[in-house]
């Protein structure tokens, strides 16, 4: 089979497109504080977001990004390295090492390419990879992209990974591979467990903290969570999620970070981030700091939801993290149910096979109103009764 005829046989997205039940690449026609309207003129009570603080439709950060465009233009149209680099980009590596409590930070122009630069930048032949089943796919992307041996360890089982670490070569190089809080789950790695046997075996430790960063700690995420920001050597974080914008940066000891200055190559062959998000990252990181009750809003909003989903009898995630995963059980059923939801005014993420389980996944927001969580409630305990009945009865 040609490359091209791989396309032509491919039918799930059709199938999908033709039972109606099809969850992905939705049009919103409009976003503001916790609220999305669809194409169609429909308002929903956006509960599949990454927006955790809010901030994505702040009028002071799309006002620093709109200023941003008029000074700066539209695109930097060049990578850092030769011609695209702006003093905005070096300003807000100095905020985010400040914040965070590291030496330096790097700046990316996507959380993806902050992942490759991680870990392709740093590991090659002759190095070993060992990252946790459930990492984010540009972690396993990046890792294989390394040529580096990749060895996979079960979901927080640092025994596992201890086995495994037990078995490379005494001077092999080897770089431990974890997010902070895991996306679909919405739990926290054991960073404890994890510093210490990473500290016992020679290992570097990369945590990527996309989800944890702007939420636990005050904002500065996972490794502050626990107490142990000094002692993970690499962070890394994404500005899509509660930045509200796009990008990423890398934090990590000022040797390191002017080694991958010179050597990412996801940063010195792509164009940089553009003035528009550079400068609404940074108002993020200013308001984020200045307004404390963000982070501490989204994770009483999220509780509150996880408490009142268990007593409405779904089976769901014990996360500490805006985020809450639903048990669907099957595929038919998670369509079924996001389906329903939307019908009720309601919106979640669908996931499906080989991203993960069937499952809905709900994250909140810190903008959300009582309003907005009643509504979800309604609208969830709709769905339960209408789709779930049959799996929790046989339960």
């Amino acid at each position: 089979m040609s490359v091209i005829e791989k396309c032509t046989v491919y039918s799930r997205s059709r199938e999908l497109k033709r039972s109606g039940l099809y969850p992905y690449y939705l049009n919103f026609s409009e976003r503001d504080r916790g609220v999305a309207r669809l194409q169609d003129g429909r308002e929903v009570v956006m509960c599949g977001s990454n927006d955790y603080l809010g901030l994505s439709t702040d009028p002071r950060v799309c006002g620093a990004a709109a200023e941003a465009s008029r000074r700066y233009g539209a695109g930097c149209t060049g990578s850092r390295l030769l011609n695209g680099n702006l003093d905005l980009h070096d300003h807000l590596e100095k905020k985010l090492a400040e914040f965070f409590g590291k030496p330096a930070a790097l700046v990316l122009t996507t959380g993806y390419q902050t992942n490759l630069a991680a870990v392709t930048g740093l590991c090659g032949p002759g190095d070993h990879v060992l990252i946790d089943k459930r990492a984010h796919a540009s972690l396993v992307d990046a890792a294989r992209l390394s040529r580096a041996r990749v060895q996979w360890f079960a979901h927080n089982d640092t025994q596992d990974l201890t086995r495994k670490l037990d078995q490379l070569p005494e001077n092999a190089g080897r770089m431990v591979v974890v997010d902070g809080v895991y996306s679909m789950e919405g739990d926290l790695c054991p960073l404890p467990e994890l510093v210490r046997v990473c500290r016992e075996h020679e290992a570097t430790l990369l945590v990527d903290d996309a989800h944890g960063v702007g939420v636990l700690a005050e904002g500065r995420g996972t490794c502050a969570h626990y107490g142990l920001m000094e002692e993970v050597p690499l962070v890394t974080l994404t500005f899509s999620k509660a930045f509200g914008s796009t990008g990423g940066a890398i934090l990590g000891d000022e040797d390191v970070i002017e080694y991958l200055r010179h050597n990412a190559r996801s940063l010195l062959f792509s164009a940089s981030l553009s003035p528009a998000n550079t400068a609404a990252a940074s108002e993020s990181l200013r308001i984020l700091q200045e307004e404390p009750w963000r982070s501490e809003a989204v994770i009483s909003k999220a509780d509150f939801m996880r408490r009142e989903l268990a007593s409405l009898g779904y089976s769901i995630g014990a996360g500490q993290a805006p985020i809450v995963p639903i048990d669907t059980v099957d595929e038919k059923r998670t369509l079924m149910a996001w389906d329903l939801l939307i019908e009720q005014g309601v919106y979640v993420n669908a996931v499906l096979p080989p991203a993960a389980s069937p499952r809905l996944r709900s994250s909140y927001i810190s903008v959300h109103t009582d309003e907005h969580l009643a509504r979800a409630l309604e609208g969830f305990a709709a769905v339960r009764d209408q789709v779930l009945n049959d799996f929790f009865n046989s339960n």
